[in-house]
This record gives structure tokens, sequence and C-alpha cells, in this order.
């Protein structure tokens, strides 16, 4: 019995030890092929190209810290983008009385035949000054912003070298223009540093005129144009700016965010879809907003540059009669309108920048040179690559930088506007509306606008900085001329005496404000 139960021990032992033996080998098996499968992922997830064209920064709009870059200094093609300068120009032109909102600008056949997207006006036609700031700021119009630039320059050629130019002096010194638009070219390039700047210097220097880049849409005729730019009115904050896009550029986005005191500008070049650049403006923003500092904000981060020179070298296209008749010389009374809009601007002082730095290396020297495979698109819902399944194609946002933006000398800043965006539909004319009840006693006025919500956003941006000397200062716009003409003068009334008001716009012009006191 004994040995029997030996060999049936022994038995036991040895088919325990055999299933021991068998689990342990299924157990490695197991592990070498979950193994196998993460090496694999791994060397695949190394292997997946990133995308070769996207280029990102975030600035702090206030201390002109850089909060996040990715190959902000790489250049790139601008694509729409380019509006934003072209923009800058006639914001410039306003501002000096040379151009006013309901001066018309004729189409010649070389504007009516750009590419889309556009307005569609035939050569011959003509649309006034602020149709073709709406155009721009929500259609993205290519035939009016080269119409624009013709009615600046005297021919687009022109209007790009003023272009490429003033980008310099306001420190954009890798940017170059070679047509008012963004349609490709292939010696139109850019960087996101130098598109961070100038959407910085558009709110600092034009706070009277920057309200219209949250236009969400505006009549035109019998049609109603909305906006391409997406995260106008869909996150918080957002007030523009522009959208662009071309098959060589990808999609680009540069955006402006103000809240709760806050203030960042957002650049994103090279997006694969437009969901793709929007998931990823929204990324940036929602990580980087929050580091933003709520200090400061009282000097211009990008100092005003010189004026663009007035000398048109280049025959100006011919125009219809009636426009000929429209730009002739205006009696001095109109003439006098016009001066308003630049009675209480900052000074303009040169910026310290050097005008003749080129790029690195030959540009091509194309004036229309398109490739073949490039055409532009309107970004629509339509478009196959808007979608939002690609939308992780973008890069997240990994890299923080506390560097200084660099600035250059630096300028008084104007009063900023509400950070608010516009909800509404804009018409291209500025309707009539009844004058504010002016108060009586002195005034402090602080700007000109062309609207009345523009004007009590001038004030109240001023107000903000203005401290005690406007703590019962009442804020009122006054409609000044009629029908095209008519402008908002933003002021603060409730004065008692010329003293008061003297001091009021003291402290204004310590916190960077243009102002003048005048008895109502």
């Amino acid at each position: 019995m004994q040995a029997k139960s030996g060999i049936v021990s022994r038995s036991v032992s040895s088919v325990s030890s055999f299933r021991s033996g068998s689990f342990f080998a299924k157990l490695l098996a197991i592990l070498s092929v979950a193994l196998t499968v993460v090496l694999v992922d791994s060397v695949n997830a190394e292997a997946k190209p990133a995308n070769p064209k996207y280029a990102g920064i975030v600035v702090d709009a206030k201390t002109g810290n850089v909060l996040y870059s990715e190959n902000a200094d790489r250049l790139q093609y601008p694509a729409s983008l380019t509006k934003m300068m072209t923009l800058y120009m006639v914001f410039e032109a306003l501002e000096q009385g040379r151009i006013r909102l309901n001066t018309p600008v004729p189409f010649s056949a070389h504007a009516a035949a750009q590419a889309p997207t556009k307005l569609g006006v035939r050569a011959g036609g003509t649309i006034t000054v602020e149709q073709g700031i709406l155009g721009l700021v929500t259609l993205s119009a290519n035939d009016a912003s080269t119409a624009l630039g013709e009615l600046l320059a005297g021919s687009e050629d022109r209007f790009a070298q003023l272009m490429t130019a003033k980008a310099h002096a306001l420190g954009m010194t890798r940017t170059t223009y070679r047509n008012a638009n963004g349609l490709p070219n292939t010696a139109q390039m850019t960087t996101a540093r130098d598109q961070a700047r100038l959407g910085i210097a558009l709110r600092q220097h034009f706070p009277q005129y920057y309200g219209y880049f949250s236009t969400r849409a505006f009549k035109f005729g019998s049609r109603t144009i909305r906006s391409h730019n997406r995260l106008v009115g869909s996150v918080r904050g957002v007030d523009g700016i522009k959208t662009g896009y071309t098959r060589a550029a990808g999609f680009n986005l540069v955006s402006s965010v103000q809240v709760d005191g806050k203030s960042i500008v957002s650049v994103v070049l090279g997006g694969t879809s437009g969901a793709a650049r929007d998931a990823q403006m929204r990324n940036l923003i929602a990580t980087y907003l929050p580091k933003a500092s709520s200090r400061g904000g009282n000097s211009a981060l990008v100092a005003q540059a010189a004026p663009a020179p007035a000398i048109i070298e280049t025959p100006a296209p011919v125009q219809p009669q009636k426009a000929r008749q429209q730009l002739a010389p205006q009696p001095v009374a109109q003439q006098q309108v016009a001066k308003t809009i630049t009675a209480a601007q900052p000074p303009i002082s040169a910026a310290a920048a050097d005008l003749s730095l080129p790029h690195k290396g030959p540009l091509p020297d194309a004036r229309y040179q398109v490739a073949a495979t490039e055409v532009a698109y309107t970004e629509t819902s339509a478009t196959k690559s808007d979608n939002p399944l690609v939308a992780q194609a973008m890069p997240a946002p990994t890299k923080v930088k506390t560097t200084s933006f660099k600035q250059q000398a630096p300028a008084p800043a104007p009063a900023e506007p509400d950070s608010a965006a516009v909800d509404h539909v804009t018409t291209a004319s500025t309707s009539a509306a009844p004058e504010s009840a002016a108060p009586a006693g002195w005034v402090v006025q602080v700007g000109v606008s062309p609207s009345r919500q523009m004007a009590m956003d001038l004030l109240e941006g001023a107000k903000s900085k203005g401290g005690k000397a406007l703590a019962s200062a009442k804020p009122f716009a006054v409609a000044y001329g009629t029908g095209n003409d008519q402008v908002y003068r933003a002021r603060f009334g409730g004065f008692d005496d010329q003293r008061d008001a003297v001091n009021a716009c003291k402290a204004l012009k310590k916190a960077g404000i243009k102002c003048w006191a005048a008895a109502q």
C-alpha cells in the first residue's frame, strides 16, 4: 500500500508540475505578445509624421511675454492673413483723413478678375471703403482687397511695397508681401511671431476701427455675407481677427482674446483642416489665457510706424465718370468732417526698425506666380478636409516659454475696446441714430468712431484707465454729420469747470490715451 501510495503521490506531483509549467509558459507567451504590440505601437507612433506646416504662438498682449511657441520664426505662407496688413493700411488712411468710410472704391479689371472668394463686383463698379472692410473681415474677399490696395497706392504692386515697408517698420522683419489679398505667391512669406505682432498692432493702434473684426455678418445688396471666423461668438472673449487658407499655406488663424482683464493674441499656421485649426486654437486659448497677466498694458507693445508715403508712382486705374466725380476734391466743410476722425488719436512715432532687412536667400521675382496645383478656397462646412475627426492632427500645446515678446520703441497706447464679441448683422453704411443727450458744461473727447457702440466701447476702455479723475464722469456718444458721413464723438461729460476737465484729460494722457477738453 505504501508503494502504491508513493506512486500515486509522485504521479500527482508530476501532473501538478506539468500544469504549473504549462501555465507559466502560456503566461510568458502572452506577456511576449503584449510587449511586441507595445513596441510596434511605439515604433508606429514615432514613425507617424507630424504636421510639417504647423507653427503657433501665444503672446500676452499686456506684457509681451511669449506664453507658447512652436516654429514661431519659420517662414510660411500667410494666405488671407495678408488682409490684416491691407486693413492696417486702410485704417491708417482713415485715421489720417486721406479716405473716409463712404469713399468709393473703383474696381479695375485686375481687381475684378481675382480668384474667389470675392464680392463679385464687375470691372468699372464701385463699393464704399466700409463695404470693402466688411468684405475683408467676413468673406475674405480677394477682389475687394485688391481694389482697396489700388485705391491707396495706384497699383497692387506699389501697395505691396508699402505693405512690406510697413511690416518691417512694425518689427515684422521676416514678412514680405507681393499682393494685397494673400492669393498664392511663392515670395509672399511671414512667420507666426510676425502675425502676432500685427494682431496686437491692429488692436492697439486702431481701437476705433478694431470692432469691425468681430462682425458676424453684413448685408451686401440682397446678400447676407457671414463670417468665416467660427470662433467669434462661440469662444468667450474672442473678438477677431482673421482666417486664411490656400493649399500651400494650410489653414491659418489669428485670434485676439480679452477676458476678465486678461488679453492674448494667438496664431495657428498650417492647420490640416478648418476644424483641426479651430480645435488647436481653442486648446491654446484654454491653456494659456489663464497664464496671462491681468496687470500692465499701459504702453503699446508695438510702436506705431511712420505713416505710409502718399506718393503714387503708378498711374491709377481708369475710373468710371461717376466715381471720378465722387473722388473729386471735397469742399472745405466736408474735409473738416473727415479730419475729426483723427482729432484725438495717438501721435505717430517712427519705430526703431531696419526697413531694409531682407529675407535670407533669394526670392523669386514673380508678380502673380500661382502654382498650377494651388487654388484659393472658401472656408465653408462643405470643404472636404473640414472634418472634426481629424482635429487631433494638430500638435498639443506642450512648449511654454516665458521669454519677452521683442518690443519696438514704445508709444502711448490708445484705449482698448471691450472684449465682448459683436453679435449682430452690420449694414455696409452706418445708419443715422438719434444723438445722445449731451451734458452741459465741460467735456473731454477721447476719439471718434464710425458707430455709436464702438464709441461707447472706446469710452469704457478709457474710463477703466482714467482712475478717480473719471469716477463721476458721464460717457456719451455724440453723432456728427448725416448719412454715410455720420461719425460718433466719444466724450466724457459732467465736469463743472475747465480745471476738472483738464485734470481728467491729464490723467488719461498719463495712461497713454490722447484727449482734449472743451466747453460743451
